[in-house]
Formats: structure tokens, sequence, C-alpha cells
């Protein structure tokens, strides 16, 4: 008999998937049904922030509850995960839970090798896959998987005419697996991570979803010419040579409907998401585990998509790239169709999920929970005066020498580059689209002063809490 005071954590998490891209979330061009009914019936933080605009410090920091430079895991590609740090996954396991991990971790390096797991994971079930195409062997769960179905990633994935079909696709792969991993542990509490590597290029939707988004319907992204002239280098480097420092394509020599491909593309992976969440949800529905089940949806960070001349991700602080949908939903347990205002951070998950799961939050953790609103014990829209964002020189082939950090308090948002003269000032207030770059204005030389010091102070802030204080000397 399983204990009914622990619940069951659903830890759904899609790889750079911006907030705009559910339809609940304002996108009349997107269908996100499944997407939307989990909003219905929980809450949503329509304020969160990542802590690191690229993968592996965003997950570091939201699997351990520490800023990306306090875990040491600041940049991709990195040849270990260190040994001292705890992912939430270790500590429930620690408290009775069976955790699981499907589809993408990348914690450390999986370029030209499997990933090396992190010693204090807490995974009692690993299907890793960091991406769908060939190349890691047997150590690729998902192709191994496809193999088992008579498929071949060289002949049944078409690139650039369109990605696998769509029951043979990644991300229904991870439904499946979800599904069987719920089934066997129906009789004890779990953590499931489910870490689907879409809406993450290359942008190839299987061709029923593409299909549903003509490319002359999609919008245009946010651009307004001569806007990188105030701008650091970098935008206007990506823009002309290509996103990712030549990784992706140039915005500057891509017509309007070539434009609109990739938002068309983009959109049909989200929606496929969307439909096999929906599945995921259904079983629990028609299983009765619903009720005991807390779902989290999120995404580790955003994709630039066009806008401000970019694509992909790197350097940059824009509200594409940082702002990322966060849903809890779990009726019988939490508030229902509540959309919180309150800024909130990724690196806010790790306590939030102990807090939920009873366990006590250690001093580690430099997060703060969320399960107060989440349980209407706590004003909705209050809960942090700012968040902070870090990028150090993380991309190994990209960006070379950028070192930056964010700071938003809702209204201003300051990135300081530095080393470098020129930064980032917008007000969202009145220039929600960060367009006009506030940095050189003599008018707003106060308030960037303030910010400044603000986000001087918030980086001090993040230095590491352990280990404990056990004496006065």
């Amino acid at each position: 008999m399983r204990d009914q005071n622990k619940p069951n954590i659903l830890w759904i998490c899609t790889d750079q998937q911006r907030f705009d891209t559910l339809r609940s979330n304002g996108n009349e061009y997107i269908d996100t049904p499944n997407l939307d009914g989990l909003l219905e019936t929980g809450v949503s933080f329509d304020r969160t922030y990542c802590q690191a605009p690229v993968c592996t410090p965003s997950r570091a920091s939201f699997l351990t509850g520490r800023y990306p430079r306090t875990t040491g895991t600041t940049r991709n590609g990195n040849d270990y995960f260190p040994d001292d740090e705890i992912l939430v996954p270790h500590i429930l396991s620690q408290h009775g839970y069976t955790c699981g991990l499907i589809g993408k971790l990348h914690l450390s390096a999986a370029d030209g090798r499997t990933e090396v797991l992190p010693k204090h994971h807490g995974y009692d079930m690993v299907k890793w896959s960091h991406g769908p195409r060939d190349g890691w062997g047997d150590d690729n769960a998902y192709q191994v998987w496809l193999k088992s179905q008579g498929k071949s990633w060289d002949k049944d994935y078409h690139g650039e005419e369109g990605g696998i079909e769509s029951r043979y696709h990644q991300t229904t792969w991870c439904a499946n697996e979800a599904i069987d991993f719920m089934e066997t542990n129906a009789d004890r509490p779990w953590l499931l991570s489910i870490n689907i590597f879409d809406p993450h290029h290359p942008f190839d939707p299987p061709k029923e979803y593409k299909e549903k988004y003509p490319a002359k319907d999609m919008p245009l992204p946010k651009w307004r010419d001569g806007e990188l002239d105030t701008k650091p280098l970098v935008q206007t480097d990506d823009y002309e040579n290509g996103g990712q420092s030549g990784l992706g394509p140039s915005c500057k020599k891509l017509n309007d409907l070539e434009i609109r491909e990739y938002v068309s593309d983009y959109y049909a992976m989200v929606d496929q998401i969307d439909k096999q969440v929906g599945r995921i949800i259904d079983y629990l529905d028609q299983s009765g585990l619903r009720d005991n089940t807390i779902v989290i949806f999120h995404s580790d960070h955003g994709e630039m998509l066009g806008d401000h001349g970019q694509i992909l991700k790197g350097g940059h602080f824009y509200e594409e790239l940082v702002h990322v949908p966060l849903i809890f939903s779990c009726p019988a347990r939490l508030k229902e169709k509540l959309r919180s205002q309150a800024l909130v951070e990724l690196v806010d998950l790790a306590p939030t999920i102990l807090g939920l799961a009873g366990i006590d939050i250690p001093d580690r953790m430099q997060g703060s929970s969320l399960v107060g609103i989440l349980e209407g014990k706590a004003k909705p829209d209050m809960h942090k005066s700012s968040v902070y964002c870090e990028y150090y020189n993380s991309l190994p082939a990209s960006h070379k020498g950028v070192f930056a950090t964010m700071y938003f308090d809702g209204r201003y948002k300051l990135t300081v580059f530095h080393g470098q003269e020129i930064g980032e000032l917008y007000d969202l207030e009145t220039d929600p689209n960060e367009f006009d770059n506030k940095w050189a204005n003599p008018e707003y030389q106060s308030i960037k002063c303030d910010l400044i010091l603000a986000n001087f102070a918030q980086s001090v802030a993040t230095v590491d809490p352990v280990p404990a204080i056990v004496g006065n000397f």
C-alpha cells in the first residue's frame, strides 16, 4: 500500500520553448489544448525566468535549486558534473520515492560521447536520449526502441522535408515510456522526469503537424530597422553571419517566407508536444492517478526564432530567450485557474518539489519555495523582487568571450556585458518588445546606476551557502 501523503511528481521539461508558445499565453496561431487544459486545472507562473539562456547551466540550476555559478556548471560541453552537487531526485529517493528519467539530461557533455551521469542523481530508471539522432549507439534508448520498430534513422528521417513520422518520433517515445513507468510503479510514490528534446533545433516536425501551420499564415518576428545600432556587437554578428555565431541561418539573408518557415516548424513541434502531453494526462485520469500526481510543465530556456534579427540562443537576454512557461497542476491538492504575476525563477523548482513532497529543504538550496502560492496560503502575485540570469562564455563554439548577467525587477531589465562598454537597459512597461536600448540614454543614467548596483548585489547574494557554519571560528 502506497503512502497517499507522498504525491507523485510528473516533471515535464521541454527544450528551448518560449513562454509565448501556448494559446493560453496569447498566441493565436498555435494549437495547444492540452497545455491550456493544464493551466485551467492549475497554476501558471506567468513571469518565470531561467537562470541561464542555454541548456546545461539552466538545467544544473533547476535540478539542484542552486544558481549556475554556485554549481560550478556554467557552460555547455563541460567534462563532468561536480560530485558534491545533489539533484532533487536523489533527495526524493532517500525519502521513499522511485525516480525515473526519460530523454535528455545534459548536465555534462554529450557531444561525441555518452553523457556521464552525476554521482548523486537519484534515478532508479534511466532511459537516456540526449537527442533523437543516431550516434550514441545502444546508450541512446530512443534509438534502441526505434530500431526495434524496424525503423532506421538514416532511411526514415527526412530532414528538410520533415521529421520522422509522429508515431516514431522521440516526443512520442517519451510519452510511451512515461506511461509504461507510471503503470509499473503505480503502487509506490514516484518522480518522473520527462525531458523532451523538442522544440530544440533542428526544426524538423513530422509532416502531419507541419501541414497544420502553413508558412504564409505565420507571423513575422519582432524587428525594427536600426534597432541593433545601439546594442551589443554580438547581436549584429549573429544577424549578419547566423545564429549562435553561424550555427544557424542569418536572419539578414532570409526572406520573409523563409523566416515564416522557421516559425511554422517551431510551432508544429510545440503542437506535437502538446499532443503527447495530452496522452500522458489522459493516462493519469483513466488510471485514477490524477488526484495524487502533481504535474509540472516548463522549459529550460527559450528560442529567439528571428526576433530582433536573432535565431537559436546564446548570450542574449531578450524575453524570447529567458522568459519560459511554468505550470503546476493537481486539482485535488493545488489551486486551479490561477495566473500568478509573481516574479519566479527556475531555481525555485527544486525547493518547491521538496516542499510539495513534505521533505525539508536543505540549506544548500538557493531557490525559494512556491508551495504557499500553489496551496493558496500566500499572496499569488508576490514572491521575489527581482530575477537574475547568467551567461559565462557558455557555448564553446559560439559567442566567445561573452560574460554577462541580467537583472530584472519586473519593469526594468538590465544586462551587463562584463568587460564591455555597451550593455542593455529596457523599460518593459513602455517598451515591452525591447526595441529601445536605454543604456546610453542620458535620461536613464541614474536608473542604470541603481540597477548596476542591484545586479552586483544579486551576484554577491548567490555565494554558495555551504558548507554550513558550525562554530564561531
